[in-house]
């Protein structure tokens, strides 16, 4: 059976739509006047039908103009691209790529060639040149630049799939990215055909890049690479460590009914019936019965009909109610953070940790320290209670509502007990605990939520141009009485991005890009971590726009005394040190943890590590190190939170890639970083993209202890292998560590006389 092409289908449903609506013209004729008012004191005149229907007019923009004419050039690069792979590669998959790129992309500039004709407009915009579409311009974004080209028409074999490929994925995204552009201006995309095409590319080129990207991962020998889903049942990979346990969330602490905390399948349309989407007329609908009619049979695989029968989800998935979050430890004891409140455990022999009490007190995000027999948690969202209730708040204002750090009595470990609170402007994302005595716990505190209502805090002041009040800009630093826990409050908020020449709060980076191919970079107004090493006088603050290297020689008087910027940051995330403070290893958390991350086509060095050299309290840039594995579009997986594994003579950072699994890197040389170990899981789903992985990994007593967001908690052991010999894993596991372990805070560690650096 002969299937309509795009450009006949379109074109077809355009011709529909203009009859019906002609007819529904001719019946809703009338004889009585059509006026127009003019603006005041100005006389309203008479005008004819013409006239009116002129005025109406939103057919096309300039903007649009301009889409259709850069989109064809874009188009016609990416035909001669899919032309390349006939005599290079024999990927039957390759081949298919090609082969729908170039009809249905040939398809598209001629609709858009016609569409542009049927206005009296040009298919090429003058001074349009072809040659330089692909040095940056946002109007061609993801151009092949000439000489990207010519490296892919001189390749060949699995050099040539891999190139073509990248080079097709950030064409595609390119794609998106002018769509996304035009539908930002005002008045563009006012013609329905022309909202229908767009809503078209974004719909195709999505699906397609899916599809590239799992080929391009297929592409790599890792074993980590096309993991089999499953939320209990996902395939596994690991190399230099082995798994001792992997403990379920404890009960009250997931959804029973959707304990992987899935998005849930929005409901279909039976077959036969017409469903009125938002702004769809009756016109429309006839005429898209009468389109559907002439293309019966063309739901083949990789079409757009086929796409659309997927099954749909939601685009809000759960909130995360039951998120698991950080951890702390204090002797054998491991309390695990959730958005839900937080689970304490006992360590065994062996390191596994059996559960001793689960506390819920919601707010999110739930991140923890012990300091003795407290326990400090951070809160930042809007439902949280004062008194740890699960009704949430209602209203913009209200005394019910609590924000900040929380701070419990552990001494009983199976009923912990509320015995303080700081309220805070910003709430409470993380926290680090600089110092500690017999009377005081000094601790850092970054919110990065919205300033509340002055209303609800006083003093709370957001950004008001010239008010210096303003609780951005700021880290708050607080005092805990040891004895007295709810007198804890807020000794000073310092100003610490400010620049110290003019005073200006916003000194650092002040948000955006940094040129073509670059980052777009959060502004600095504050601090996501702050990880503290008191044994140094030195903290190194992850935040936001920029790393920054502080002086804490005064605890309570942070001064901030170097800090960098990097074009492939867009969030500047966590912070980690070496074992003697002279390198720190910043995070970036491109995409806020929920996004795919580490596809194949995703730039290597943005969601990276920066290692950085610290000498006389500045830094100095050395590398890059990015999970070396790629991972699907169904799992979120950027940089996140680690630890140093105490091996004398090497450095060594554990770290969490949420659902890109754990990562061991050795930094020694800290201008190669290379990896030495891994685990990994295959996506919790096939279908959708799961917030799920790793939040944090953490070598604690021999053992590595990894929260999964969705799944629970995993215990593991290093293992010998060529990149590290038991020798070295015993001398790990002697370290003294100390008797507690704040995920913001470092000591140094040391060794037993007889251990020796490698």
């Amino acid at each position: 059976m002969h299937t309509p092409s795009f450009t006949s289908r379109r074109l077809a449903r355009h011709s529909i739509m203009a009859v019906l609506l002609s007819s529904a013209t001719i019946t809703a004729a009338q004889d009585v006047q059509i006026v127009q008012p003019g603006a005041p004191g100005q006389a309203t005149r008479q005008i004819d039908v013409d006239q009116a229907v002129a005025l109406a007019d939103t057919s096309f923009s300039p903007a649009d103009v301009r889409f259709m004419q850069h989109m064809i050039a874009h188009h016609r690069q990416a035909v001669e691209m899919a032309a390349l792979v006939k005599d290079r590669t024999n990927q039957e998959e390759i081949v298919a790529v090609a082969g729908r790129i170039d009809a249905s992309q040939a398809d598209e500039m001629e609709f858009m060639t016609t569409w542009l004709g049927q206005r009296g407009q040009p298919a090429t915009s003058p001074g349009m040149d072809h040659s330089a579409m692909g040095h940056g311009t946002q109007a061609m974004a993801g151009m092949a630049s000439a000489e990207d080209m010519a490296r892919l028409a001189a390749a060949s074999g699995g050099e040539f799939d891999r190139l073509f490929l990248e080079l097709m994925i950030k064409h595609h995204e390119g794609a998106l990215e002018m769509v996304k552009v035009l539908l930002e201006q005002p008045g563009a995309a006012y013609d329905p055909v022309m909202f229908e095409f767009t809503n078209d590319v974004n719909t195709d080129q999505k699906a397609e890049i899916e599809r590239m990207n799992a080929l391009l991962a297929s592409l790599s020998d890792d074993p980590r690479a096309g993991l089999a889903a499953g939320f209990r049942d996902a395939g596994e990979a690991i190399s230099g460590m082995r798994l001792l346990a992997a403990l379920p969330k404890p009960a009250g602490f997931f959804d029973p009914k959707n304990p992987a905390g899935l998005a849930l399948p929005k409901p279909k349309k039976d077959a036969g019936e017409n469903v009125v989407k938002d702004g769809e007329t009756p016109a429309e609908l006839a005429a898209d019965a009468v389109v559907a009619d002439a293309a019966e049979g063309a739901e083949k695989p990789g079409t757009r009909a086929a796409e659309e029968t997927k099954t749909q989800f939601s685009e809000r998935s759960p909130l995360l109610n039951f998120a698991n979050t950080d951890m702390a430890f204090s002797g054998d004891t491991l309390v695990a953070g959730n958005y839900h409140g937080f689970n304490i455990y006992k360590l065994g022999e062996d390191g596994v940790p059996g559960l001793v009490s689960s506390v819920v007190c919601p707010g999110g995000q739930g991140d923890v320290s012990v300091v003795g027999d407290l326990l400090i948690m951070s809160v930042e969202q809007t439902r949280g209670r004062v008194d740890c209730g699960l009704q949430g708040v209602t209203g913009d204002v209200s005394a019910e509502r609590f924000r900040g750090l929380r701070i419990f009595d552990i001494s009983d470990l199976a009923r912990p007990v509320q015995v303080g609170q700081v309220q805070t402007c910003r709430g409470s994302h993380t926290h680090s605990v600089v110092s500690q005595d017999a009377k005081s716990i000094v601790v850092y505190n970054s919110g990065t939520s919205r300033v509340r209502d002055e209303e609800e805090l006083a003093g709370c002041i957001g950004e008001v141009p010239g008010d210096d009040r303003t609780a951005l800009f700021r880290i708050d630093v607080i005092e805990i009485p040891v004895a007295n826990p709810a007198a804890a409050r807020i000794v000073d908020s310092p100003t610490v991005f400010a620049d110290p020449e003019t005073g200006r709060l916003a000194g650092l980076w002040q948000g955006g890009d940094h040129g073509d191919d670059t980052q777009d970079t959060n502004r600095t107004d504050q601090c996501h971590d702050i990880t503290v090493f008191p044994a140094l006088k030195i903290a190194a603050g992850a935040c936001s726009g920029n790393g920054i290297v502080f002086d804490i020689s005064n605890p309570l008087k942070p001064k901030r005394i170097d800090e960098v910027v990097d074009k492939g940051f867009a969030y500047w995330h966590s912070a980690t040190f070496n074992n003697d403070g002279t390198k720190v290893v910043f995070t970036d958390e491109w995409g806020g943890g929920g996004r795919p991350r580490c596809r194949a086509s995703d730039p290597r060095n943005w969601g990276a590590n920066a290692i950085y050299d610290i000498k006389d309290g500045e830094l100095t840039f050395r590398s890059l190190y990015k999970l070396p594995a790629p991972q699907s579009d169904k799992e979120n997986c950027v940089a996140h939170n680690g630890s140093i594994i105490p091996v004398p003579g090497r450095d060594i950072f554990l770290q969490a890639w949420y659902q890109g699994g754990i990562s061991v890197m050795d930094f020694t040389d800290s201008a190669n970083p290379k990896e030495i170990a891994y685990f990994d899981r295959g996506p919790i789903s096939d279908e959708q993209m799961a917030m799920g992985g790793y939040w944090s990994a953490y070598y604690y007593r021999g053992r590595i202890y990894a929260t999964e967001i969705a799944r629970g908690l995993d215990v593991f052991a290093l293992e010998p292998s060529e990149f590290l010999t038991a020798e070295e894993i015993a001398a790990a596991e002697a370290a003294d560590q100390g008797s507690t372990f704040n995920p913001q805070t470092q000591y140094p560690v040391t060794w037993p006389d007889m251990v020796t650096a490698r």
